[in-house]
């Protein structure tokens, strides 16, 4: 976990933004949900502010956490803002524009138009695990607070599943829980 890095994806649903940082296998990290009105980057620092006390007790001298963020986010505004807050977490974070393909590189490959970055699948592949929840399809919910629960309850429900062990039956085979 020292030397994690956390990629950070927002998805808008029905009025509400869900915010969302994974490590690198894909699994939750910190969630927030937000009005849909608001920046991308104001919901990452509402985000990293709620959680600021993981920040705090990260001692000093482990390796900084690397934010992988996609071009629509504007670090030194993060930095900023983030500073206000605590203003050591800058020795214990840093932010990284996720890379993208020149056009050059594109032709090189033999490819055109849409091509995908590695990195940014990670988060996209999370959002999609999500989505398998029917619960978020269509937001009911009247308050941000229980729109993050439900995001929780279903990425709690997801790495349940992953770590539950096949029972077994009494014929000898295995199935997996539902």
């Amino acid at each position: 976990m020292l030397n994690r890095k956390d990629i950070v994806s927002t998805f808008s649903t029905n009025g509400i933004k869900r915010h969302l940082a994974v490590d690198t296998l894909g699994f939750p990290f910190f969630t927030h949900c937000t009005k849909a009105n608001l920046s991308d980057d104001k919901g990452l620092i509402e985000m990293l502010t709620k959680n600021i006390g993981y920040f705090q007790s990260k001692p000093v001298n482990t390796p900084k956490i690397t934010i992988l963020l996609d071009h629509g986010y504007h670090t030194e505004y993060l930095r900023e803002e983030l500073e206000k807050v605590y203003p050591q977490i800058m020795t214990k974070i840093r932010f990284e524009l996720s890379a993208k393909p020149s056009k050059q590189e594109k032709k090189d490959q033999g490819k055109s138009g849409f091509v995908p970055v590695a990195a940014r699948w990670v988060i996209e592949r999370s959002n999609a695990w999500m989505e398998r929840c029917k619960i978020l399809v269509k937001n009911f919910e009247r308050t941000l607070a229980n729109a993050t629960a439900k995001v929780n309850l279903c990425l709690i429900r997801l790495m349940v599943k992953r770590l539950a062990a096949p029972s077994k039956i009494s014929n000898g085979f295995y199935r997996p829980l539902a």
